[in-house]
């Protein structure tokens, strides 16, 4: 079922070009140098292509909550998502919204020297300006008034949201907002994910945290539960 995005009012540039692409699940807010629309949706329709065949070939692909092994040769979007959701033990599909922006986002790169791709809460950035990723947790506190700073120098970048209490996605645990940056989105996707399942009340804060400390390709964490929050890495909050 389709949710409203509108947390997506926050988060447009004014200095770039800003659209929607939408197919079937997917359904990315885009910010370019110019409008790449008509590029974006054969992209995506190109990936979810390349992954809904191999699941029909594969049906465990879609359904495994574990990492999953791949028997036969994939396309590399698949491979991407196998590789990174082993490293944080959970299954192939908790990366699919964070790869699906990351490929498109660095095609579209030949054609716009800054992308900015939402989709559904996983973001793919490069920028060569800074710029300030608004927070959005549901009914924390800190929702709407933090955001996270991005220095041009250290993007590509992906900035990934897991929730159990905000949005569609599946989430075994409690958190308004578990957010993960790494230098890939796929990898970003699937950690907020693991983190998120660890942490199902305040008390868990600290394991969750351990937990993504130990998962190389991290850059920095924010976990968001009620009124508390933890923070590690390679983090800049600033208030919005």
């Amino acid at each position: 079922m389709y949710q409203p995005r509108f947390y997506r009012l926050w988060s447009r540039e004014k200095d770039l070009v800003s659209f929607n692409v939408t197919l079937k699940e997917t359904d990315l807010l885009v910010s370019a140098c110019r409008n790449l629309s008509r590029k974006t949706y054969k992209l995506v329709r190109k990936y979810r292509a390349n992954i809904e065949k191999y699941i029909k070939n594969n049906p465990s692909f879609l359904t495994t909550f574990k990492p999953y092994k791949i028997k036969d040769t994939a396309p590399e979007i698949v491979k991407r998502m196998v590789t990174e959701t082993e490293k944080a033990g959970v299954g192939p599909m908790a990366s699919v919204a964070g790869a699906i922006a990351e490929f498109v986002g660095f095609d579209l790169l030949k054609s716009s020297d800054e992308i900015i791709i939402e989709n559904g809460g996983d973001i793919f950035v490069k920028t060569l300006k800074p710029r300030i990723i608004g927070i959005y947790a549901g009914k924390s506190k800190f929702s709407g008034k933090i955001g996270l700073e991005i220095k041009p120098e250290s993007t590509p970048l992906g900035i990934c949201t897991s929730s159990g209490t905000v949005g569609h996605s599946l989430s075994f645990g409690k958190t308004d907002a578990t957010i993960v940056i790494a230098n890939s989105s796929s990898l970003a996707d699937a950690c907020a994910t693991a983190v998120g399942n660890i942490v199902r009340d305040p008390e868990s804060l600290v394991k969750g945290t351990d937990f993504a400390k130990s998962i190389k390709g991290i850059k920095g964490m924010i976990i968001i539960i009620n009124n508390k929050i933890s923070i590690w890495g390679d983090i800049k909050l600033v208030e919005i």
